[in-house]
């Protein structure tokens, strides 16, 4: 009966790389990518400053709407405060309606 490894059990089987596996993996890295390297590690950088421009964008637009949504419920929380407007009938209108009526 075979059973897989899982990650953890691979790992405390072969342990943790050491300084010699690092150096080792570093030098094959250089040899690969030794000559594009420079040109690796500019569209690196300009694709960090792209990543933080987008975030700082998203977070400009969540705080315009919740400067928004402040005021919003600032202005409702005004009108709400207010007592019931009082209306005072148009007696014009009244007599309109009701010669209207009497027409019919």
């Amino acid at each position: 009966m075979t059973t897989l490894l899982n990650p953890v059990q691979f790992l405390a089987i072969f342990g943790m790389p050491g300084s010699m596996e690092i150096g080792i993996l570093i030098v094959i890295g250089l040899l690969i990518f030794g000559r594009r390297l420079p040109e690796v590690g500019r569209n690196l950088g300009k694709s960090i400053v792209e990543f933080k421009k987008g975030i700082k964008g998203i977070g400009d637009d969540i705080d315009k709407e919740a400067e928004s949504h402040d005021t919003k419920e600032v202005e409702e929380s005004k009108t709400a405060d207010l007592p019931p407007a009082k209306v005072t009938p148009d007696p014009t209108k009244e007599v309109e309606e009701v010669d209207s009526h009497l027409d019919d």
